[in-house]
């Protein structure tokens, strides 16, 4: 594995070795900890902007939507393992 030398200003350099040490962990181990969860969620981020970009292309495209408080109502049965209907598409209003 490539090494990387990272400058940090002195308070961040005792922040994270006070952390890493109450963690059980070395500044290296919580620093490469860090990294990885920070990557992951700036991926999830991209997707997710990606699937909201997806999803106005199509509402322009198709000019169909759904009611949010529809859509609230079947995910919140669905997520209580209840039966829900799904919603209907309506056409968009301009």
């Amino acid at each position: 594995m490539p090494a990387v030398t990272l400058k940090l200003p002195e308070e961040l350099k005792t922040r994270i070795n006070d952390l890493a040490a109450a963690g059980g962990k070395s500044p290296h181990a919580f620093m490469v900890d860090a990294l990885a969860a920070q990557v992951t969620r700036e991926e999830l981020r991209s997707a997710f902007v990606a699937s909201a970009l997806q999803a106005r292309q199509d509402v322009a495209r198709y000019g169909q939507v759904m009611e949010a408080t529809d859509v609230h109502k079947w995910l919140l049965a669905r997520a209580g393992g209840g039966k829900a209907v799904r919603p209907r598409a309506r056409k968009l209003l301009k």
